[in-house]
């Protein structure tokens, strides 16, 4: 039984820091949500909760119970296996203990372009380009212009 000492809640690391694992959930929620084009607060409606508590769960502050993942599967038309899919290896292969007395480095997340608002607004657009050759010739550019940037031009 770990104890509960201030600072350091069920589930927190040795620093009191969220698990990483509801970093990483709540980042996935964020994802879907963003994908959606739903804001926090539609989100929130739409399970029971205030936007200030639906930031909580995608920050990792807050835990996700079993019911409220159920729930946010159900609104986000996802399984719930989506909110664990991509976890990186340094986490899911760390025993529980583990990942409690996990140093505090850098959040794997922050540099993650995947993550960021841009990647995501980016790829909606994409999405809602109806035409699939248009669609095709903007992916083609878009690897091409990407390919000039890195210097390879051989790039596909």
């Amino acid at each position: 039984m770990v104890k509960n000492t201030r600072g350091r809640g069920r589930g927190r690391t040795a620093s009191g820091k969220p698990n990483p694992v509801d970093i990483h959930v709540g980042a996935r929620v964020r994802l879907r949500r963003t994908l959606l084009g739903m804001s926090q607060e539609k989100l929130g409606e739409a399970i029971g909760l205030t936007f200030q508590q639906v930031q909580k769960y995608e920050r990792g502050a807050n835990r996700v119970g079993a019911s409220r993942l159920y729930d946010l599967s159900r609104v986000l038309e996802v399984p719930v296996s989506f909110f664990f899919d991509d976890m990186p290896d340094e986490i899911s292969a760390k025993s529980v203990h583990e990942r409690r007395e996990m140093s505090e480095s850098p959040d794997p997340f922050d540099n993650d372009p995947m993550n960021r608002r841009e990647t995501l607004e980016l790829v909606r657009a994409y999405y809602r380009i109806t035409d699939p050759n248009q669609r095709k010739k903007i992916f083609e550019l878009v690897k091409s212009m990407g390919a000039l940037q890195s210097g390879d031009a051989d790039q596909k």
